[in-house]
């Protein structure tokens, strides 16, 4: 990882979109602060995509979508994305799996997470887990003091054990069943909505993030980012971004925006 302000004024001239982490990367210290929310503003205005791509659940998404400043919203770590019409009032949802096959998924997940906070003193199901349609989000440090490493590796094996797919996030510990993630939904938002093919645009795409869930975007995109808080997640990367702030959380963030506007 090379520091941000390294990166060449004329390969940020040429990014087209930004898409970002929510916590601990558009966040600081669990708040999003004035800064970071203007700096998705800035970066609109000036006509870049921006996109949000979290691990936050839908009801979440749904509001982002609406009312923030940004072109869409990637959610559940790649379970669907949503895009809000302001021009008809329509709020477009996709999602990587049918009605049906989502029903079925949350009565396993249901199951799994009576397993897995019966076996994991401290563990708890996420406060925003009501409102999630595809996966289950497993707290280990929002909500209930930090569990040890061992503990979140447990609940990822236990994920693992049922056949679910299970990332971890700076907060919680995700599992969901089916193949998709972050950068799978990515690539179908950008060439579904605006047309862009991720393999011939990605050098003019920026991820921007901060913990192992990222890591197949920080691998896939040669221009991606860490706010400075990756370095505490390193040793769990299966990937590293290109480039590191200075800042972290929403002021890494915020960094990164003025880089890319001062180059345009």
């Amino acid at each position: 990882m090379r520091p941000v302000a390294d990166f060449p004024s004329g390969e940020r001239r040429a990014v087209q979109a930004v898409l970002t982490d929510i916590d601990d990367t558009l966040t600081s210290d669990g708040s999003l602060t004035g800064r970071a929310y203007t700096s998705l503003e800035r970066l609109q205005r000036a006509g870049l995509i921006v996109v949000p791509v979290t691990g936050r659940p839908a009801g979440w998404c749904d509001m982002i979508a609406r009312f923030w400043p940004v072109d869409a919203v990637i959610g559940e770590n790649g379970a669907f994305y949503f895009r809000h019409d302001r021009a008809s009032r329509r709020m477009i949802r996709r999602y990587a799996k049918s009605p049906s096959a989502r029903v079925e998924d949350r009565a396993r997940l249901a199951h799994l997470s009576e397993r897995i906070t019966r076996a994991i003193p401290g563990a708890a199901v996420s406060a925003d887990q009501a409102y999630r349609e595809s996966d289950l989000a497993i707290d280990h440090c929002e909500d209930v003091p930090a569990l040890p490493a061992q503990d979140i590796d447990r609940i990822v094996t236990m994920f693992e054990a049922s056949g679910a797919t299970a990332k971890i996030s700076s907060i919680h510990v995700n599992g969901w069943f089916g193949s998709y993630d972050k950068l799978a939904m990515t690539r179908l938002l950008l060439h579904e909505i605006f047309g862009i093919s991720m393999d011939q645009a990605r050098r003019r795409i920026v991820f921007i993030g901060d913990s192992p869930n990222d890591a197949p975007m920080f691998g896939f995109f040669p221009n991606a980012v860490g706010v400075a808080n990756v370095l505490l997640h390193r040793d769990r990367l299966m990937a590293e971004p290109a480039w590191v702030t200075e800042g972290s959380g929403g002021d890494g963030f915020a960094e990164l925006a003025d880089l890319l506007l001062a180059a345009r």
